[in-house]
């Protein structure tokens, strides 16, 4: 079992910037990938970024465009979600999750491939 904590939402003005972070109980953090998902009220969640075991990332280019930043500390137990020139678009609950990888080079972006969610941290961007 694995327990996911969310920290660092807020309510930030267009164009600031938040670091979102993510820490997982246990002692097998580095077996997973991780993945930052959002829900924006009356949306879909939607997958934001993804980092694999093997450090290496993927990004939801439609609307990340370079402006969000994952990273891992299996030191720490840790994932990261850096974000910068925030929009109001990008206002939501963002969730953390984990998905026990048997390949380090593995990730989805589909949320029903995870196996353990945070309970969220809201973001919320002022125009």
């Amino acid at each position: 079992q694995v327990q996911l904590v969310e920290s660092g939402g807020g309510l930030v003005q267009a164009g600031g910037s938040l670091r979102l972070s993510c820490t997982a109980s246990g002692r097998t953090f580095s077996m997973y990938a991780m993945g930052w998902f959002r829900q924006a009220p009356g949306k879909e969640r939607e997958f934001v970024a993804g980092i694999r075991r093997s450090g290496s990332s993927t990004y939801a280019t439609d609307f990340v465009k370079g402006r969000f930043t994952i990273s891992r500390d299996n030191a720490k137990n840790t994932v990261y979600l850096q974000m910068n020139s925030l929009k109001p678009e990008d206002t939501a609950v963002y969730y953390c999750a984990a998905d026990w990888a048997y390949s380090s080079a593995y990730l989805s972006t589909a949320d029903d491939a995870y196996d353990y969610w945070g309970e969220g941290t809201q973001v919320t961007v002022s125009s």
